[in-house]
């Protein structure tokens, strides 16, 4: 596996240099600067690669390119976004970077109800689906949401949010609503709204179709350019706020990668997002897929019956991660004896816990420096015992 790490740009807390001594050789990042819808440029590409090159590492993938909410929904100026991810994509081939992650989840992206979850191995992300709708059907009050969800959670949901404090409900609404990590994106209660609205009556065959005529957009630019796509499974792997997801399961992913048949047409396996939903065999996943993936999210989670999940250490929660590299390093081995020139699937160890002794306290959640740099060193570890033997 290549090694690589997500690097939020120059204002990120922890440094290409402590990047490059934690043993990563490839950098993941984006320029989070520039507005989505927006196209990429040739200088500003070239400035965020010198950067990364001169302390000797190389811009493997990029993460991401926005995928606007009009292009997923198909309503305003969604157009014109499309062929701004096309010019970004041109840039980035001239750049020779060949693999860029993005993802197709409408409106709030990856969702977490707690950032600081404290646990024996740290401060851990956790999405508790009792939080989630008690916000959902009781603070912010969305029409039609007790109906989204089993009628044992909204009862539980509901004497939540009747016990819960005033600075609990604001903290949900900013952790909920607060967007990607990196992103300049974020809604209060009112713009949400808003944004449901275009998504209003879009059902998940709709959803999917609007994803396919996307990549048939941009696919013929992506393999001009020499650029595998990789797009990231919806995280959590359910619907949300009465919207469809539809990269969730094996059925949406087959769909996805039949229906678009490119090389360049691939995704980002990640762990963590498959794995926090029960019905999915996540190593039976990967070995399904795996001539399709071109990017790997290596992080665990451990889920309850009810859908609350836990992002657990890397080689602990509900996933066997040895048999994920297991099938990886296979996988590798296979393009190697193919001729592959995609042989060494770019890996980033995703998602860490904040240890107590992390000198960086103010990482994006998820993004610490000691919980990252131990995740590599024990995958690494399992990867170079599976490649010996």
């Amino acid at each position: 596996m290549l090694e690589t790490w997500r690097w939020f740009g120059p204002r990120d807390p922890i440094s290409l240099r402590q990047i490059a001594e934690a043993g990563a050789t490839g950098i993941v990042t984006a320029l989070h600067h520039v507005p989505p819808g927006t196209a990429w440029t040739d200088a500003e590409i070239a400035e965020r690669k010198a950067l990364i090159e001169a302390e000797g590492l190389r811009w493997e993938v990029v993460e991401s390119i926005p995928t606007t909410n009009a292009v997923k929904s198909r309503t305003g100026g969604w157009s014109a976004d499309i062929e701004a991810w096309k010019q970004s994509l041109r840039a980035l081939g001239r750049a020779g970077v060949r693999t860029v992650c993005y993802n197709f989840m409408p409106i709030v992206d990856w969702t977490r109800t707690d950032l600081a979850y404290p646990m024996r191995s740290g401060l851990a992300l956790r999405f508790d689906i009792v939080d989630f709708v008690a916000f959902d059907a009781f603070v912010l009050r969305r029409a039609g949401a007790t109906g989204d969800y089993s009628a044992d959670v909204v009862k539980a949901a509901s004497k939540r949010a009747m016990d819960m404090s005033e600075a609990r409900k604001a903290e949900l609404e900013r952790v909920v609503l607060a967007g990607l990590p990196g992103s300049t994106l974020g809604y209060d209660r009112s713009a949400f709204h808003g944004s449901l609205a275009d998504f209003s009556g879009l059902s998940a065959d709709d959803l999917r179709a609007n994803l396919i005529d996307f990549l048939r957009a941009v696919l013929p630019v992506a393999e001009e350019a020499g650029i595998r796509l990789a797009i990231h499974p919806d995280d959590p792997p359910i619907p949300l706020f009465g919207m469809p997801r539809v990269v969730s399961t094996a059925q949406d992913i087959g769909a996805l990668l039949s229906a678009v048949p490119s090389a360049s047409n691939g995704l980002t396996f990640c762990v963590g997002s498959l794995g926090s939903r029960a019905d999915n065999d996540v190593v039976a996943m990967l070995r399904e897929f795996a001539a399709r993936v071109n990017f790997l999210h290596l992080r665990n989670v451990s889920k309850d019956e009810a859908g609350s999940f836990v992002e657990a250490e890397h080689l602990g929660g509900d996933t066997d991660m040895v048999a994920v590299v297991e099938g990886v390093v296979t996988e590798e081995r296979r393009r190697r004896d193919a001729g592959r020139d995609d042989a060494a699937i770019p890996m980033r160890p995703d998602h860490g816990h904040l240890l107590s002794a992390d000198p960086t306290r103010n990482a994006n959640p998820g993004y610490s420096y000691i919980g990252r740099l131990k995740g590599l060193a024990e995958l690494r570890g399992v990867a170079r015992a599976l490649e010996r033997n």
